[in-house]
């Protein structure tokens, strides 16, 4: 399995998680982007954390493996925190070294918020990991049936969302196979000028344009071969339903977010 990016890899499982209704882990995961942004002090933080190291361990997915999977988003969390080292002034200096100063509220606030972000993007990561292309769109086309009323293309949208998402990982794989078959011919992608650099990513991109054409291509020659001819009319092979654990699962998530709210305003 390519450990590239685990976004849109879906890791086969019989875990809770994975047996949870996927309207549910929708629902949990929107909700926890909102309150992400209410965390505001360590025990809150922790809270959020705690779920989240939980949730993995539920999963039965190895932490390394999710945490290799997002080795691309690391450069953004590094880059975040450094930046606020430089741009905050809060606080106390913490380090001086030939008139750059870092202070304490930088680091703590450039911690907080690379924390919050690494937080989304597990988080969210873990809907693809757990959760079928074909079930997220079930779940998607359900939550948005009610705009079918007023002539939403709801089954296309959520169609068009689940092939994106499966595409990524099988795009990325090809960005990695053809970067080496170019690197092999000479092509360097780490060195030199920015502006040779910039060059040297054009052999990159030319190919993989053709290469996602073709399989978009292929997918919608089969599609029309098999028959598909959009939402209308069509049966599903299963049937969402929500079970007790699920109700259970929510009202766990109900808490954490009450500790929460009740944790912020502790020093």
């Amino acid at each position: 399995m390519n450990n590239m990016m685990i976004i849109g890899q879906y890791v086969p499982g019989n875990s809770l998680v994975h047996r949870l209704d996927p309207r549910m882990k929708i629902t949990i995961i929107f909700l926890f982007v909102i309150i992400v942004f209410f965390a505001n002090n360590v025990v809150s933080y922790s809270i959020l954390t705690a779920f989240a190291i939980i949730t993995i361990v539920i999963t039965r997915i190895p932490f390394r493996f999710i945490l290799k999977g997002l080795t691309p988003v690391w450069f953004l969390i590094i880059f975040t925190f450094i930046l606020h080292l430089i741009v905050t002034k809060e606080g106390s200096v913490v380090f001086d070294l030939f008139g750059f100063k870092i202070y304490s509220g930088a680091i703590i606030q450039g911690f907080a918020i690379s924390l919050r972000f690494f937080l989304l993007i597990l988080i969210t990561s873990l809907l693809t990991l757990t959760t079928t292309p074909i079930e997220i769109t079930d779940a998607i086309e359900d939550m948005l049936h009610p705009l079918k009323k007023i002539k939403f293309p709801v089954h296309e949208l959520a169609l068009m969302m689940s092939i994106s998402l499966r595409f990524i990982p099988t795009l990325l794989q090809e960005t990695d196979k053809i970067s080496k078959a170019q690197a092999s011919r000479g092509v360097d992608f780490r060195t030199g000028p920015m502006k040779e650099r910039l060059k040297a990513i054009v052999p990159l991109l030319v190919p993989l344009f053709v290469s996602a054409f073709k399989r978009a291509e292929e997918l919608a020659m089969a599609m029309e071969a098999r028959g598909y001819q959009g939402g209308e009319g069509r049966t599903k092979l299963r049937q969402l339903k929500i079970d007790k654990i699920d109700i259970f699962v929510l009202l766990f998530f109900l808490l954490v977010i009450a500790g929460l709210f009740l944790t912020r305003n502790y020093s």
